[in-house]
């Protein structure tokens, strides 16, 4: 039976890894200014990380989490029927997002020490969610995202967002047609009130709503928000809202993350209904659309001010963003954009019969020594051949070297736009080829 690669995952070959690089640089060139450091976590990590950091009750613990056990541990939970005799650093999973490992390393590596400046890291890794794949939701996917330890001030979540808003702008979004959503979801002072207020808003109208609400109504409340049965959103479009429940702290911390963008230009819509799926989150989230494109959110994130003390550090406060690969380049694509960068221009390096072999090889090295993208034939290509197999690699340029004229110590020239051949000394090939690039 042939090799397949695993439902909902996505082989990124050529121009799409390509786009997938760019995105990176472009996350380099935006969030290095600011002071942000590049990280990469493991992506196995124990399961209390997620269960700590995401929560117990979100979608993404609960039905979503890959778990990984070795062959060993496997037959064990099999017999026992149940894990929980695993040791803790038996029981792994794959990361389904970014932040819950880095603050897990920050803490295990004491990043934030007491007075210390604050910890400011960005990645680029693939996440991992046993979702229905479709369209923009695949089982493993990209990110990009940042998170900022130590940082209680407004300013802090102001200045993601506008780092945010930026990376679309440079990976070539018009940000007219990009629409960013905000609200505040409070803290531990004033949310839980607000949280059992729509349990029991819930509760009152059960009859009505879904079975997944009903559920939601006894784990995780506010996700009701975000329920995509169109008479259970009826229904949710008359539940409290944060807003109205916001202590004068968290209400102040909003007002004031509103003028910093109003400050710096920056548009945006308020949604007191914008929940994020996330346990961690506190106050400000915020969220970006793409109206039209046919993806949904392609990016988006949130303070999470108690997510250092869940993972067993000191409190530290911290905010953070991520952007989806996969969704932002379908929705780039969508409005007419693209990702790809251009490849670098390609030199064939060919040989008359194979007696020139090896002077075909060490010309190719030679220009390969100073950067230029050089192929040549491996398979005993005919030079008929070759010079097609140079006209499907899009060279610009083709290195003819026949027995004639490496007697004269030259090899000929070819530029493939214009068919134009001339011949240079063997010596200064590299020098000619350069030139001509």
């Amino acid at each position: 039976m042939q090799a397949q690669k695993a439902e909902g995952t996505k082989d990124l070959i050529g121009s799409e890894m390509r786009a997938w690089q760019h995105m990176q640089e472009v996350a380099a060139s935006v969030f290095e200014p600011y002071g942000f450091e590049p990280i990469e976590t493991p992506a196995i990590e124990q399961v209390d990380v997620f269960v700590h950091g995401i929560g117990q009750s979100t979608d993404v613990v609960r039905k979503e989490m890959f778990r990984v056990f070795s062959g060993a541990n496997f037959a064990r939970v099999l017999e026992e029927g149940t894990d929980a005799k695993l040791k803790a650093k038996q029981r792994l999973a794959l990361r389904p997002e970014g932040t819950a490992g880095v603050v897990r390393s920050v803490v295990e590596n004491n990043l934030v020490p007491q007075g210390a400046a604050p910890f400011k890291a960005y990645y680029a890794e693939a996440m991992f969610r046993g979702e229905r794949p479709q369209k923009g939701r695949l089982r493993q996917f990209h990110q990009v995202g940042i998170e900022w330890l130590g940082a209680p001030d407004p300013a802090a979540d102001a200045e993601c967002i506008i780092m945010l808003m930026e990376f679309y702008k440079r990976l070539g979004f018009d940000l007219s047609k990009l629409r960013l959503l905000i609200n505040s979801m409070g803290d531990p002072a004033c949310r839980p009130a607000y949280r059992d207020q729509v349990r029991q808003f819930i509760l009152d109208h059960a009859d009505d709503m879904c079975d997944e609400c009903r559920e939601r109504a006894e784990i995780n409340p506010l996700r009701a928000f975000d329920c995509k049965n169109d008479h259970c959103r009826e229904i949710m479009a008359d539940a409290p809202l944060m807003r109205e429940h916001l202590c004068d702290e968290c209400r102040e911390h909003y007002e004031q993350v509103k003028r910093y963008l109003d400050a710096a230009g920056i548009q945006y819509v308020e949604d007191p209904t914008l929940v994020r799926g996330l346990d961690y989150y506190t106050r400000t989230v915020f969220e970006v659309e793409a109206p039209g494109a046919g993806v949904g959110s392609i990016g988006g994130g949130g303070r999470y001010d108690g997510l250092v003390e869940l993972e067993g550090g000191k409190h530290t406060p911290g905010v953070g963003f991520a952007v989806g690969f996969e969704r932002a380049l379908l929705a780039l694509e969508a409005f007419g954009g693209s990702m790809t960068t251009v490849a670098a221009p390609c030199v064939y390096v060919a040989n008359v019969s194979a007696d020139q072999r090896g002077d075909v090889f060490a010309v190719s090295n030679e220009l390969r020594a100073v950067g230029i993208h050089a192929e040549a034939d491996y398979q005993g290509r005919s030079l008929k051949a070759q010079f097609k197999q140079a006209d499907k690699l899009g060279a610009s340029l083709m290195v003819v070297v026949g027995a004639d004229e490496l007697a004269e110590g030259k090899v000929k020239l070819r530029d493939m736009a214009s068919h134009e051949e001339v011949l240079v000394s063997r010596d200064a090939v590299v020098a000619e080829v350069s030139s001509r690039l």
